[in-house]
């Protein structure tokens, strides 16, 4: 991800015709090529971008990757510690298949690293009746043949004795899940793609006229999207405040390590929280998944506020009951850039095939990295469209969440 002032983009201009004002030259000038290999530039170094760079690196294509502060930046969506990985999704499977294939390549990728990448703790999802995001979910997993465990209230009470299942109807269990340690997984990512040849320039995106020419620029600019291009996408992908806390457990309780307490979410009547187990002693992570007060990224106060602090103390005391007193270790405020419906954005510019747009995470992206990758890739290098909800006519200007 990368910060940048408001201007819509074209190779003519910055696209007056979206609704932006013109503000620089010629954009994007036919480079000379190294044999057949197209040169693309990829602006923004968080998950979505730095993948795609790397995705279009290995079908041989030279790729540029930019951004203004560095991949995984303290700005950024995929700044931060951790980051779910889960199959379920209801009746939405693309995304469960999506998921699958993106956990391969996030295992090979912390294979590699030095420090682990993916922390396979297991995930669980809780239920206060059997909806039907439960019933779907479990039936995509029974078609593609994953192990994913339907549990009662006894089964979820014996094993997982760290939560109080007061008021659980049912859960699924995904065992071959858990978190992606974020921002050490981009910058993991972005070593190996820099080693293998691909190129990185740090530098505030001011337009393509300020970039080296080629055949084809992706934007992936996160939050700063709409800004760039505010007469396309203004509206339609929204950036959100979201607080992020951490406890210090007990001392010595092994119930809250990766090994014995999984990943969860909590579909609390409405109302979604969800955390992790205490991952390499920062402490046992908590959130509320609002997508709520629409925020600038660039003016985003991280500071965080007494409201959603009380808000996650009053859920974990109830559902974590040996974790009443314990004190505060760390407070994070980071956003979202939600799509309208919660589907991203994998498409051509409208006004011109040779800019690709990439984004709208929308909270739930980050697993989905590889995938959104090589979907973006397959776009810019083979002109094959990805699924039609990654396209912009089902982008509204309406928020109406539909992926969970």
């Amino acid at each position: 991800m990368t910060g940048s002032g408001p201007a819509d983009v074209t190779r003519r201009s910055l696209l007056i015709g979206a609704g932006g004002a013109a503000v620089s030259a010629p954009a994007i000038v036919p480079a000379q090529r190294l044999g057949s290999a197209p040169q693309v530039t990829v602006v923004g170094a968080g998950v979505f971008g730095s993948w795609t760079a790397e995705q279009l690196r290995r079908r041989g294509a030279r790729v540029t990757l930019v951004d203004a502060y560095g991949p995984a930046h303290s700005r950024a969506s995929s700044g931060g510690e951790s980051r779910m990985t889960r199959a379920a999704y209801g009746k939405d499977d693309i995304y469960t298949r999506m998921a699958l294939a993106s956990l391969a390549e996030w295992k090979t990728l912390s294979a590699a690293a030095g420090l682990p990448i993916f922390v396979p703790h297991g995930v669980l999802m809780l239920f206060p009746r059997e909806e039907q995001y439960f019933l779907d979910t479990m039936a995509a997993h029974r078609r593609l043949g994953l192990p994913t465990q339907a549990l009662g209230p006894a089964e979820l009470a014996r094993r997982f004795p760290m939560i109080d299942m007061t008021g659980i109807a049912v859960g699924t269990y995904e065992p071959g899940f858990g978190a992606l340690m974020a921002r050490r997984a981009v910058q993991t990512l972005v070593g190996r793609f820099l080693a293998s040849g691909g190129s990185f320039e740090q530098r505030k995106f001011q337009g393509t006229s300020s970039l080296a020419p080629s055949d084809h620029l992706v934007l992936a600019l996160g939050p700063w999207l709409p800004r760039v291009l505010p007469g396309l996408l203004r509206g339609r992908i929204v950036a959100t405040r979201q607080e992020v806390f951490t406890f210090a457990p007990p001392s010595a309780d092994a119930r809250f390590t990766p090994a014995q307490m999984p990943g969860w979410a909590d579909f609390n009547g409405g109302d979604l929280f969800y955390g992790f187990p205490d991952l390499e002693g920062k402490g046992v992570k908590f959130a509320r998944d609002t997508h709520g007060v629409e925020v600038d990224p660039d003016r985003n106060d991280r500071r965080f506020t007494d409201a959603a602090l009380a808000a996650v103390i009053a859920f974990r005391d109830r559902r974590f009951p040996l974790l009443r007193g314990a004190p505060l270790a760390t407070s994070e405020v980071c956003q979202y850039e939600n799509s309208s419906n919660g589907d991203f954005l994998i498409a051509p510019h409208p006004q011109d095939a040779k800019v690709t747009l990439v984004g709208g995470g929308s909270g739930h992206g980050f697993k989905h990295g590889p995938e959104v990758g090589r979907l973006a890739a397959e776009l810019v290098l083979d002109g094959k469209q990805p699924d039609p909800r990654f396209g912009l006519a089902t982008k509204s200007n309406v928020q109406k969440r539909e992926v969970i």
